[in-house]
C-alpha cells in the first residue's frame, strides 16, 4: 500500500518517467544494479519504480535513522558496516544466491552535479559475485530541494525526473590480473561503465538551438551566459532574442539549408551570429581569417558560399580589407553586422522580443531541422595541405559535448575563459557550444596571442576553466603573475603535444594541473582526455565513452598502430576543393586519424606521431614528432619544427627549423647518445629563423616551413 501511494504521489509531483523497463527483465536474477547518486530521493525512486523488491546495500548507521526505517519496508535492506572488511564478502555471498542488489558506486550524493569518485568496492563485488550489471541513470533529481546542489544549480519545486534503465552488461576482468591490481581494474571498469551510461542515456538527438532553449528553461532566462571585452553580458533570454532578430535578416538573404560564411573573431556577437544562422535552418561555415587570402578563397569555393557575414570594425582592426575584396571579386556577397543592426526596424525588434518570450513555439514555426542535418562546416588547419571542409551534424557536436560531460565535472558555477578561435573545433565545441549548452558562463577574448593581457583577464573574470594549446599556455606562463590563475580549477590542452616544461611551470608556479587531450576536427573534436579522475601525464588520456577503435599495423612501427575510430561524434563527411559543395561521406562511418598511437593496458593513449610525419632514413622509420620532443628537452624555451626532405644517400634527411639561435648538431648528438636514442634522429641541417611559422590555432605551419626550405 505504501509503495502504491508513493508511486502515485511521485508520479504526480515529479512526472516520473521510466525508460528501458524491458532491460530490467532481461537482466536475469543475479544482478548488481548501479546508479548515479543525485539526491536523497534516489533510493526511494528505485524502490518505488522497480518492479520487484531488490536488495539495497544500506549503511548500518543510516539504516537506524527513524526517518529511514519506514522506507526500508519497501525493499530488502542489507545493513552494511563500511568499517568491517567482512561486509563486502557478506554482500557478495547474498548476491550469489541469485538476488538483485542496488548499490550507489559513488558512495555519496554528488555535490558537483556530475559523476564523482567511483569506489573500487562495488566493482570488486560485481567481479567476485559474477553478476550481471544493470546501469540505471537518474536524471532531474539534482534540481529538487533534496539534492546537495543548492546555490550551484537552479532549484525547481517540481522538476521532471527520468529513470533510464540501460541494457544489462556482463562485467568481466582479465583473469590474468590478480590482487590489488584486479581491485583497481574492477574500479576502472565500473567507472567506465557508469560514464558510458551517462553518455548513452543523454539526449544528443537534438539540434543545437533546441538545446539552447532547453537550457534556458533549466537555468532560467535571466542566467548570464556570455560576455566579452566590451563587458556587456548576455542572459539566455537576450541571447535567444538577438538570435531570432539577426536570424530573420539572415534568412531573408539566404535559402534553407544553405551554407552561410562567418568571418568573425571571438566575440559575443559572433556566437549570436552562429546561433542566428542555426535558428533559421542554415549552416554556419567558419572561415579561418588567419589562414591567408588564398585558403579563405579556396574555402569559399569548396563550400560554395554565396554570403559571408563579418564586421566592419573587425575587418579594419585585423587589416582584412584585401581578403574581403578578394572574396567579393569571386562573387561572394559580404554582409556587415553593423549595417544589419542599424537598418533593423522597430517592428522587427518587437517581433524578436516576443519570439524571445516564446522561444519553443517560435522555433517550431520557423525551423524544422533534424539532428542529422549539418550544424557547422569547419576547415582543417591545412598543416599538411589544402584545407578541407569538415561537415559536422548537430548529433556529432551534441554527442561530443555529452561525451566530455560524462567524464568531467563542470556546472553553472564555473566560468570558462575562451581565447581559442571559434573557427577551430577546439574553440567552438569545447570553449563555446559546450558551456553555453550547459549553463556555464563564457568570457570570449579575440586573440590567444596576447600573452600579457589574457592572464590578467582570467584573474579579473574569476575564470575556473581554460582551454589552450601548448604554444599559448607556455606564453601565458612566461608573463602571468603568480596569482593570476588563483581561481582556475582545470586547464585542458589540445591541438599539439604538451611539453613537459609547460606542464611543470603551471603546476609549480600556479598550482594548476593541465589535462592533455587529443582529437581532430573530424571528431567534433575530442577523442580522449586526461581527467581529474584518471590522469597520466605524458599521454593524451583515455578514449571518451561511445567511441570504438582499432589499430592497424604500420610497416616499420613496432609499438602501436594507426588509429581508426568510430562513434556518434564522427563527422558526416568532407567538402573537398576538387568537388565543391559535394558532401563526401566516410566509408562505413569510420575515421582514419592518420596518427600512430600506442594504447597501454589501462587505456591511456600515447601519440607516436602522424603517419605522414615519419621519415624513412636508411631503411629505418623515424618519428619527426619524437625528434621535436627530445629537442624540447635540450632547448626548452624555444620553438622547434622538424621536417623531412629528399636525400640521395639515405632516402630522406631531417631538417630542424628553430628560433633558438645557438642550436648545434653537436649538442643534439651528445643528448641522443647519452639517452640511448638513434643517431638517425639527429637533424642533418639546422635552419635558424626569427619565428617558426604558426597557424592561427597555434599549431606549427609545416606547409609554410616546407615552402620556406624550397626557396
Amino acid at each position: 500500500m505504501l509503495k502504491w501511494i508513493l508511486h502515485r504521489m511521485l508520479s504526480l509531483v515529479f512526472q516520473v518517467q521510466i525508460k528501458g523497463l524491458e532491460n530490467y527483465q532481461k537482466a536475469g536474477e543475479r544482478v548488481l544494479i548501479v546508479s548515479n547518486h543525485l539526491s536523497f530521493l534516489d533510493a526511494l525512486l528505485l524502490a518505488v519504480y522497480l518492479p520487484d523488491k531488490p536488495m539495497f546495500a544500506v549503511n548500518r548507521l543510516i539504516a537506524k535513522k527513524w526517518y529511514i526505517r519506514p522506507f526500508l519496508s519497501l525493499v530488502q535492506a542489507f545493513p552494511l558496516d563500511p568499517s568491517n572488511p567482512m561486509a563486502t564478502k557478506a554482500i557478495i555471498k547474498e548476491i550469489k544466491k541469485d538476488r538483485k542488489c542496488v548499490i550507489f558506486p559513488e558512495g555519496r550524493i554528488t555535490v558537483t552535479g556530475s559523476l564523482m569518485k567511483v569506489y573500487e568496492g562495488p566493482g570488486m563485488i560485481a567481479d567476485k559475485s559474477a553478476s550481471t550489471i544493470l546501469p540505471i541513470r537518474i536524471d532531474g533529481a539534482q534540481y529538487t530541494m533534496f539534492s546537495r546542489l543548492k546555490n550551484k544549480v537552479r532549484m525547481q519545486w517540481f522538476p521532471k525526473i527520468t529513470l533510464h534503465i540501460l541494457p544489462p552488461q556482463i562485467f568481466s576482468v582479465d583473469p590474468a590480473i590478480r590482487g590489488r591490481k584486479r581491485r583497481y581494474a574492477s574500479g576502472v571498469k565500473l567507472y567506465d561503465l557508469m560514464s558510458e551510461m551517462l553518455f548513452e542515456s543523454s539526449n544528443y538527438q537534438k539540434t543545437l538551438f533546441q538545446s539552447l532553449i532547453d537550457q534556458s528553461h533549466i537555468h532560467g532566462f535571466g542566467h548570464v551566459i556570455a560576455e566579452d571585452a566590451y563587458r556587456k553580458p548576455l542572459t539566455y533570454r537576450q541571447f535567444i532574442t538577438k538570435s531570432f532578430a539577426l536570424g530573420k535578416r539572415i534568412a531573408c538573404n539566404t535559402q534553407p539549408g544553405e551554407r552561410v560564411g562567418m568571418l568573425l573573431p571571438n566575440m559575443v556577437s559572433s556566437v549570436v551570429t552562429f546561433f542566428s544562422i542555426l535558428a533559421y535552418g542554415r549552416t554556419p561555415t567558419m572561415l579561418n581569417f588567419s589562414a591567408g587570402i588564398q585558403n579563405v578563397i579556396s574555402a569559399c569555393q569548396t563550400a560554395q558560399l554565396k554570403v559571408v557575414y563579418t564586421a566592419k570594425q573587425f575587418v579594419e582592426t585585423a587589416k582584412l580589407e584585401n581578403m574581403v575584396q578578394a572574396m567579393q571579386a569571386q562573387g561572394v556577397q559580404i554582409m556587415y553586422l553593423e549595417d544589419i543592426g542599424v537598418s533593423m526596424s522597430l517592428f522587427a525588434k518587437c517581433k524578436a522580443f516576443l519570439m524571445g518570450w516564446f522561444p519553443q513555439l517560435s522555433l517550431n514555426i520557423i525551423n524544422q531541422s533534424d539532428s542529422e542535418d549539418a550544424a557547422v562546416v569547419l576547415f582543417t588547419s591545412g598543416s599538411e595541405g589544402t584545407p578541407k571542409g569538415v561537415v559536422l551534424s548537430h548529433r556529432n557536436v551534441q554527442a561530443n559535448r555529452y561525451q566530455l560531460a560524462s567524464r568531467i565535472d563542470f556546472g553553472p558555477t564555473d566560468v570558462i575563459f575562451n581565447a581559442l578561435p571559434i573557427f577551430h573545433s577546439f574553440g567552438l565545441t569545447g570553449g563555446t557550444i559546450l558551456p553555453i549548452l550547459s549553463g556555464i558562463k563564457v568570457f570570449f577574448y579575440p586573440s590567444p596571442l596576447h600573452y600579457r593581457i589574457v592572464p590578467e583577464l582570467v584573474y579579473d573574470t574569476n575564470a575556473t576553466i581554460m582551454f589552450g594549446t601548448d604554444t599559448f599556455l607556455s606564453g601565458y606562463a612566461r608573463y602571468a603573475h603568480a596569482y593570476d590563475f588563483y581561481s582556475i580549477r582545470y586547464v585542458f590542452a589540445g591541438a599539439e603535444k604538451l611539453k613537459e616544461e609547460t606542464r611543470k611551470i603551471w603546476s609549480e608556479k600556479y598550482g594548476v594541473r593541465i589535462f592533455e587531450g587529443y582529437g581532430a576536427t573530424e571528431t567534433s573534436p575530442a577523442l580522449s582526455s586526461n581527467t581529474p579522475m584518471y590522469n597520466k601525464p605524458g599521454t593524451v588520456g583515455r578514449l571518451l565513452p561511445g567511441i570504438s577503435y582499432r589499430l592497424t599495423s604500420v610497416p616499420g612501427i613496432d609499438e602501436g598502430g594507426r588509429l581508426i575510430v568510430k562513434g556518434a561524434n564522427i563527422m558526416k563527411g568532407y567538402l573537398q576543393a576538387d568537388q565543391p559543395g559535394k558532401l563526401i561521406p566516410l566509408d562505413g562511418g569510420e575515421y582514419d586519424t592518420g596518427d600512430i598511437v600506442d594504447i597501454d593496458p589501462d587505456g591511456y593513449i600515447t601519440i607516436k606521431g602522424r603517419a605522414k610525419r615519419f621519415a624513412k632514413i636508411a631503411g629505418e622509420m623515424v618519428s619527426l614528432t619524437a625528434v621535436e620532443t627530445y629537442l624540447a628537452h635540450i632547448w626548452p624555451n624555444a620553438h622547434h619544427a622538424v621536417v623531412a626532405i629528399p636525400d640521395e644517400k639515405k632516402g630522406e634527411a631531417l631538417v630542424l627549423v628553430t628560433d633558438y639561435k645557438n642550436a648545434t648538431r653537436q649538442e643534439m648528438t651528445t643528448y641522443v647518445r647519452e639517452n640511448g636514442l638513434s643517431e638517425l634522429s639527429v637533424p642533418k641541417n639546422i635552419q635558424i629563423v626569427s619565428q617558426v611559422p604558426l597557424l592561427g590555432t597555434g599549431k606549427t605551419d609545416y606547409v609554410a616551413i616546407q615552402k620556406m626550405l624550397q626557396l
